[in-house]
């Protein structure tokens, strides 16, 4: 067959097993493997086409299952995905069948698949219009929906799992006149002030960016800066604070800024970030369990998590994790937050975040929290915008994909403002 087509779709595949057997995230395989050779279009159209498998997997499997008697491997199952998700999105059946019969045929364990792949493939495509948008919306793997329905009732996973399947929009935040922004940027205000502004478009070739005017920043990891206040010549002291979108805005908003991260690589994005938008941070490359500089005003602690909050923009978490390694996080973000404290001054405030859906992840740990440390009190937070649904029971804030579908959702996150003891 020719080959045009077969390079991206080739990749796609790839990065689908990466995920779904060798349990590896995208954003580990972007950047070389099955990518690295393709030329730039080549490897937008892969990651587009290994994106839109995973958001619909669940989806395609449903379309896939009459005309299986038996499941194939999972290798072979992806190639079926991949070409189910593309017929259906208006591709070309003939070269996509085509494509992913050539695909199973390269591998030896599988080229005996060639047939059924052909067969199951025509099927799908002969299937009566409108069969694919008659399908449930894609539901989230059992070892995630149980817990979360357990946590918001089945009703609310079910709108989490639409914002899911529909994606992300994109967010920026500015350092002023946000109206001004979104009019020249085709978006919107958001009620708490992001702009949003379509998909699709290159970020970087948008008026304001390289002048550093904004940066990319979903609306709900925007709010625990913002639930902070009038921070103008305050000490702060960022934690965790790759890849920097809560370093730019503490700076913007005038405080003296000192990031912290583990990681070298992650920490010089921070820095080309702030040299991009023209603002200063000092940065210090350390594990924020050890830094043990005192005194600060507020510590800023967006603590390593599940990232179940953000499953529109990144699909394959579900596919790639089993929930086994969460308790070492829920520990992880324990001895931070105790860590944490003991870095403030007295009467400082400690922000507490995560991209988390899970309730053990963020009121529980506040909860917990509160026990631990006499003294420890929760500040209501304050800021344009917030709805008084999003409170919770211990004063914090749970934000979640399901809220603001009239303007396309937002990622999940928990915050909350602990004010330490005077």
């Amino acid at each position: 067959m020719s080959t045009t087509g077969l390079a991206p779709r080739l990749a796609a595949y790839h990065l689908l097993n990466a995920v779904t057997i060798d349990g590896r995230l995208l954003s580990e395989e972007i950047g070389g493997g099955a990518l690295s050779r393709l030329s730039p279009e080549d490897r937008a159209r892969a990651q587009r086409l290994a994106i839109s498998t995973l958001r619909a997997a669940d989806r395609a499997d449903r379309m896939l299952k009459p005309f299986l008697q038996k499941r194939p491997p999972l290798s072979v199952r992806n190639a079926m995905r991949l070409g189910t998700v593309e017929i259906w999105s208006g591709e070309a059946a003939h070269g996509v069948v085509n494509a992913c019969v050539e695909i199973v045929g390269r591998d030896k364990k599988t080229q005996s698949m060639k047939g059924l792949v052909n067969a199951v493939l025509r099927k799908v495509a002969a299937e009566r219009e409108g069969a694919w948008d008659r399908l449930p919306i894609p539901r989230l793997p059992d070892w995630l929906r149980l817990p979360m329905i357990e946590a918001w009732g089945k009703p609310a996973v079910t709108g989490m799992e639409a914002a899911h399947y529909a994606g992300a929009p994109l967010d920026i935040t500015v350092k002023s006149d946000a109206a001004g922004w979104a009019e020249k940027l085709g978006g919107q205000v958001l009620p708490t002030g992001t702009v949003r502004i379509p998909v699709g478009v290159q970020v970087s070739g948008l008026p304001g960016f390289e002048d550093g005017e904004w940066w990319v920043q979903d609306a709900a990891a925007a709010l625990p800066v913002k639930a902070l206040g009038n921070i103008e010549g305050l000490n702060i002291l960022d934690l965790c604070a790759a890849p920097g979108g809560k370093t730019m805005q503490l700076a913007a908003a005038g405080a003296k800024v000192t990031a912290v991260d583990i990681s070298p690589s992650r920490l010089d994005r921070v820095q080309e970030n702030l040299e991009r938008t023209k603002m200063k941070a000092d940065l210090i490359d350390a594990d924020a369990l050890v830094y043990d500089v005192e005194g600060f005003d507020v510590v800023l602690l967006d603590a390593p998590c599940s990232a179940t909050g953000t499953i529109r923009r990144h699909p394959d978490l579900p596919h790639a994790k089993d929930g086994s390694e969460f308790g070492d996080l829920i520990a992880l973000q324990t001895e931070l937050i105790d860590h944490a404290l003991t870095l403030l001054k007295p009467g400082g405030r400690l922000v507490f975040c995560t991209c988390s859906l899970l309730p053990d992840e963020g009121e529980v740990q506040v909860e917990e929290a509160l026990e631990r440390h006499e003294g420890l009190t929760v500040e209501k937070p304050e800021f344009e915008g917030l709805d008084p649904a999003w409170l919770t029971e211990e004063g914090g804030v749970r934000l979640r994909p399901d809220y603001w579908a009239e303007f396309g959702g937002m990622d999940g996150f928990y915050l909350a403002v602990l004010t330490k003891a005077a």
